[in-house]
């Protein structure tokens, strides 16, 4: 291979998962900007690019009976500061709240609002609209291959 060969760059397995990674959230995100059900402050927050891929993360990890911040940061593989920083934009925007862990007095659990689970039933809707996109614009077959090969990638240990 030569070194001044750089077309690898642009078509290497990580940089098409991220593409398409980026392509499904900016999907996801036009769906719920436009979805009747999602209360409106927030679809114009999504409709203005306010909401990014970034707070997908909080709805993507939030146990509906709430987790704590730092295990919310651990499994969006962010750090702690900065998820905390994207709970505090959801907090401001109704979307989740803080409230004392019973299992630990000194921690604080993130949890769904009850506009917050609107937002998760939106998400949910677009993902299910996104993913049938998918699968009719590269067919079924192939869906389900992908489907398949990305989940035992993801599950397999590094």
């Amino acid at each position: 291979m030569n070194a001044l060969d750089d077309g690898w760059r642009l078509t290497h397995l990580g940089r098409l998962l991220g593409e398409a990674m980026r392509r499904f959230d900016e999907r996801v995100l036009h769906l719920m900007a436009h979805n009747v059900d999602v209360p409106l402050a927030l679809s114009n927050l999504a409709a203005r690019a306010q909401v990014s891929a970034a707070h997908i993360h909080v709805t993507r990890h939030l146990e509906l009976q709430g987790t704590r911040l730092t295990e919310l940061a651990q499994r969006a593989g962010m750090s702690k500061q900065a998820m905390g920083d994207l709970v505090d934009q959801c907090e401001a925007w109704g979307l989740v709240t803080r409230e004392a862990d019973a299992r630990d007095a000194r921690a604080r659990l993130v949890k769904f609002t009850p506009t917050g689970l609107a937002w998760l039933q939106a998400f949910k809707d677009a993902v299910a609209q996104a993913e049938r996109e998918f699968r009719a614009e590269v067919g079924a077959e192939v869906a389900t291959v992908v489907s398949i090969g990305l989940e035992a990638y993801a599950g397999s240990p590094a």
